[in-house]
């Protein structure tokens, strides 16, 4: 009997790998942000066409890269942000696995303009499919602007079960908005079909709250301030009386990062009971920052999963101060 058994060519291996990371439009930009947040862009503009499918760019005013760095970015594992395994549990940067350019250019055609400030000419590399087509000197600002198309073209069965123009272009404003409002002091502009959604200079999280839900939320807004050995935790939530029984707006970040947490939202409405109808939903913005070595953010593709350490007792000073502050 022949053997059976042999190793995937690389394009298709990233292919794999990159369903995991990339499931739409909305993760590339995700992702592409993120990257340019660790760049210390203080201006992000995403412009994005046919809800994404078409076209992605984001442009960003960071720290740019260098031409070795912006060929071996799209390497799968290719990283700046951690160098041994301990790594993970001091991270204070959004990305980390070095994944997420390699599947992009594995599921899209990629090319990316980017220049460091102590160089007079940038870099121009263009990758399909992860083949590197061309890469080549350029005249660009300092910082990097990648451009996206064509998402899925060489996997047609998962372009094929994308969603509606409006539900994908609702699921990239979604990410948009939880960047911005983890994020207040980066300026971001959203520019969709050459319409600007979104405008955002530069402020303070109050003020990026109210730019982002309504400018009315401001006066429902009561401030949430805590800072113990253990965890500070900061933040705002609305008065109960503007409780609401549709959808509320309810975010949790930590240490910057957006991140779902279904036993941290019981502490909230454990706070609210009594004080609202058991069919109301309060809105909440609230912020935990930890020790980086006290928390695991790798245990899910996305990173909207984190694991903490002493879970109970955050869980406990979360509550007590939201009940403080009703």
């Amino acid at each position: 009997m022949s053997d059976i058994i042999h190793l995937l060519p690389d394009s298709i291996a990233n292919q794999i790998a990159a369903g995991e990371v990339i499931q739409r439009p909305a993760s590339v930009v995700k992702e592409l942000v993120e990257n340019a947040i660790d760049a210390k862009a203080t201006h992000i503009q995403m412009v994005i066409k046919d809800a994404g499918r078409t076209i992605i760019q984001i442009i960003d005013n960071g720290k740019g890269m260098s031409e070795t760095d912006a060929r071996m970015a799209f390497e799968r594992h290719a990283t700046s942000k951690i160098q041994q395994a301990n790594d993970l549990f001091s991270l204070t940067t959004m990305g980390f696995r070095g994944e997420a350019l390699a599947s992009i250019s594995a599921i899209a055609q990629v090319e990316v303009k980017t220049r460091t400030s102590d160089r007079e000419i940038g870099t121009l590399i263009k990758i399909s499919g992860s083949k590197v087509e061309s890469q080549e000197p350029v005249s660009t600002p300092v910082g990097t602007c990648i451009t996206v198309k064509n998402i899925f073209f060489n996997v047609p069965a998962r372009r094929k079960f994308l969603k509606t123009d409006q539900t994908e272009r609702r699921n990239i404003l979604l990410e948009v908005e939880r960047v911005a409002l983890a994020h207040p002091d980066i300026e971001f502009t959203l520019i969709d079909d050459n319409v600007t959604l979104l405008q955002l200079p530069a402020t303070v999280l109050r003020q990026r709250i109210a730019q982002l839900i309504s400018k009315n939320i401001d006066q429902q807004l009561l401030e949430i301030n805590i800072d113990t050995t253990l965890v500070k935790i900061f933040g705002y939530i609305t008065k109960p009386e503007f409780a609401r029984k549709r959808r509320a707006n309810q975010f949790f970040f930590v240490n910057g990062r957006y991140m779902r947490h279904p036993y941290f939202h019981k502490a909230i409405t454990v706070a609210f009971e009594n004080l609202i109808q058991p069919t109301e939903n309060p809105n909440y913005f609230i912020y935990i920052q930890v020790d980086p070595n006290s928390i695991d953010v790798n245990i899910h593709p996305t990173k909207t999963e984190i694991k903490f350490e002493n879970e109970q007792a955050i869980w406990q000073i979360l509550m007590v101060s939201i009940r403080e502050s009703l």
